[in-house]
């Protein structure tokens, strides 16, 4: 057996080595980028991990959020129209907004606010509407439709993302707006009962601009194409065949308080009928219930979508709309004349 002392001479000439082996390695690491040591906490749950996927802000839609109108549900049928049902129409012509009227503004729910709608809306009827209307300049205004009837509709629009932008958007939405091929402005009646007549200044929204991270509680505009009526997307954009076209269908609420013009939700004061019946609910009473149609020659699937807040990601589901009645008294009266009594009128 070696002596306890050359065991120790052995140890001590083998931790000067090793002290000179680090000191070569400190040596061959000078000027190289230090990273520091990995943090012993764990690490930042991925969204992988927590289930919640990843999505930057106004990114484009992707081919998920698309889907073949040929494979589509049915629509939801009609409410059976039942005795005493108001089962005419009156539409309104208004054109297509061939005149470019568009703001990313919103008076109804954004008031005196500009860009208070972080998208862009298309307009129809009234030629003044901004973020600064009121019910006297919107009754002063030029309209596009016929028999002077004064309401405002708009939607937020669509684009080609495809085609260069039309200009820098503060909020993400890029491409070229798509001005709709065809409007139709359609006011039904009630499978339960007959209409009485909007007040003026009567202001209505539909769909959730924020349903992507509200949920769809509020959703209610439906995608198909043209020649496919009887099939409908609600969180998906159709991939329309052929020359068929894209199409976007909103209907308003259509049971009135009685009261107001407005509420603090937009909402409270024109709530939507039972989806079964067709009845407005106690407390309640139907008026003409507006129907707006939209109708693009659009891109080929993905390249098309609608404007949106940046993080809605131009989700389908975000599809809304917007009114505010300015049709004249006597023009107001014959619409429900005309639905009250089945006729068809326009």
């Amino acid at each position: 057996m070696a002596a306890p002392h050359l065991i120790l001479i052995a140890l001590l000439t083998l931790l000067a080595s090793g002290g000179a082996f680090a000191t070569l390695t400190d040596r061959a690491s000078a000027g190289r980028t230090a990273h520091p040591a990995p943090s012993p906490s764990a690490p930042e749950p991925t969204p992988a991990a927590t289930g919640t996927p990843h999505h930057t802000p106004g990114e484009p839609p992707t081919s998920a959020d698309f889907a073949d109108i040929r494979t589509a549900p049915r629509a939801a049928p009609r409410p059976r129209n039942r005795r005493g049902a108001s089962t005419g129409t009156f539409t309104s012509r208004c054109g297509r907004n061939t005149e470019g009227h568009r703001n990313p503004d919103n008076f109804i729910v954004a008031p005196g606010v500009a860009n208070g709608a972080h998208h862009v809306h298309d307009y129809v009827g009234n030629l003044s509407t901004d973020a600064f209307s009121t019910d006297d300049s919107l009754r002063a205004a030029d309209t596009t439709c016929t028999n002077g009837d004064k309401s405002t509709y708009f939607w937020p629009v669509l684009r080609d993302i495809t085609a260069t932008d039309d200009g820098a958007d503060p909020d993400l939405n890029t491409g070229r707006v798509l001005t709709p091929a065809r409007v139709t402005l359609t006011f039904r009646g009630n499978p339960t009962a007959k209409v009485t007549a909007m007040p003026e200044g009567l202001r209505a929204i539909t769909g959730d601009a924020r349903a992507f991270t509200n949920g769809g509680a509020n959703a209610r505009a439906q995608w198909t194409c043209t020649g496919f009526g009887d099939r409908v997307l609600t969180d998906r954009y159709p991939v329309c065949p052929g020359t068929s076209q894209v199409v976007r269908v909103l209907d308003f609420p259509s049971c009135w308080d009685g009261t107001g013009t407005d509420s603090a939700n937009h909402r409270a004061h024109l709530v939507f009928p039972d989806r079964a019946t067709g009845a407005c609910p106690a407390g309640t009473k139907p008026v003409p219930q507006l129907r707006i149609r939209l109708a693009y020659d659009a891109p080929d699937a993905p390249g098309f979508a609608l404007d949106s807040f940046p993080e809605q990601l131009h989700k389908p589901v975000t599809d809304h709309a917007d009114f505010a009645a300015f049709l004249p008294p006597g023009l107001m009266e014959r619409a429900v004349r005309c639905v009250n009594s089945g006729r068809h009128c326009g």
